[in-house]
């Protein structure tokens, strides 16, 4: 397994992090968690050199507005000796900050959730615009110092979901150890960006990357094009090496975190991190993957990558769901009778985008900043 010196933190971190996002669930319910399945994904990781551990406060939840079951998790899955060979990370859920107590109320029930003394990486969590003002004007700044002088937390950085502008805003705003970016080949130039991560890492930042594959769409069922197109490389690599790779590649890069969800997705990863250097993609597979990138974008409708920060809609609608299936019919030309009939049979009446009722929740909730109420009215006229 390969390290990288996490920025200012001084920490040498494996540059493959198991997200504990995307874990084996039970019946299809996400807070049902395969706990067998999942301790043994982690601890086989940790075992061959993964140290960096990555959930937050709604993770395997039903939504944003709750705990959810990741952290009570993850604290079972660390026991045994295994809490002491890694850096756990964790995130103050931003959205629900109304006071300055709020912020050390939430951090010590999720030190008390994950049965810890100490979180080793804290982070702001989702950043945007709306966050960012509320936790300036509540005194995230008092509150991150006060945290890492009693030992709470060791190191206090920030994930981020907005226009780069707003990134550098954020990382002159305080003493960050690291931050949190969405990166991959199709993201090169939103949100943060290339741009983002080497400004960051200019001011000593290290940078995790989350969302490497987009949430698997760039590891399965990939476009028969894209297929070809890597087909033809001097190099034989699956999609997710490639993908991993693309973003290896980057030296300011600090740790992937890959949201494995089976065995054999962390048995691949980890050898792909065995021997992923940066600077080693040649000039011609640089070269595949602007071709690549630029089918992607032609044929996207909706920028959305599953992560399921909109859910669950109050009216029933399954936006990713709906998202997905917009995508698919435009990127791998399916007809239209096709879309129609997988709309209503996985949707049935009640997650159908007809039920949006424009509240707006959803759109308060998106990392993407996608506008969730127009892309669900186009779906709606074409299909409905």
């Amino acid at each position: 397994m390969l390290y990288r010196e996490c920025g200012k933190t001084g920490e040498q971190v494996s540059i493959l992090g198991f997200g504990c996002m995307r874990l084996p669930v039970i019946g299809g319910d996400p807070t049902q968690i395969d706990e067998e399945k999942a301790i043994a994904m982690i601890r086989y990781a940790i075992e061959h050199g993964v140290n960096y551990i990555d959930t937050a406060y709604p993770y395997h939840g039903t939504g944003m507005h709750g705990g959810g079951a990741s952290e009570p998790f993850v604290a079972k899955a660390l026991k045994d000796g295994y809490r002491e060979r890694v850096k756990l990370a964790t995130k103050l859920p931003s959205w629900l900050i109304n006071s300055r107590s709020d912020m050390d109320r939430f951090l010590d029930e999720q030190l008390e959730r994950l049965q810890t003394d100490h979180i080793d990486f804290y982070l702001l969590h989702s950043l945007g615009m709306r966050t960012w003002s509320k936790l300036k004007e509540l005194g995230f700044a008092d509150f991150l110092d006060k945290a890492l002088q009693t030992g709470k937390i060791k190191h206090a950085g920030f994930s981020f979901h907005d226009r780069l502008g707003l990134f550098k805003e954020i990382v002159d705003a305080y003493d960050w150890s690291f931050c949190q970016i969405q990166y991959n080949y199709l993201d090169e130039e939103y949100q943060a960006g290339t741009a983002g991560l080497q400004y960051a890492a200019s001011k000593g930042l290290g940078v995790v990357v989350m969302e490497p594959l987009r949430g698997g769409k760039l590891a399965a069922n990939l476009p028969q094009p894209v297929l070809d197109m890597l087909g033809r490389a001097a190099e034989k690599r699956t999609p997710a090496e490639w993908g991993l790779r693309w973003v290896w590649n980057h030296p300011e890069v600090s740790v992937v975190l890959s949201g494995m969800g089976t065995m054999e997705q962390v048995v691949e990863n980890i050898k792909v991190a065995e021997r992923a250097e940066a600077k080693s993609l040649t000039a011609p597979e640089i070269a595949m993957f602007k071709q690549i990138k630029d089918f992607f974008h032609e044929k996207t409708k909706v920028n959305c990558t599953a992560c399921g920060y909109c859910m669950p809609c109050p009216h029933g609608v399954n936006i990713p769901a709906c998202f997905s299936m917009y995508n698919d019919y435009s990127i791998f030309g399916e007809s239209i009778e096709r879309l129609k009939f997988l709309y209503n049979f996985r949707l049935g009446e009640e997650g159908k985008a007809s039920k949006c009722v424009e509240c707006g929740l959803c759109e308060s909730h998106c990392p993407q900043g996608i506008p969730i109420r127009a892309e669900l009215k186009k779906l709606k006229e074409l299909v409905e």
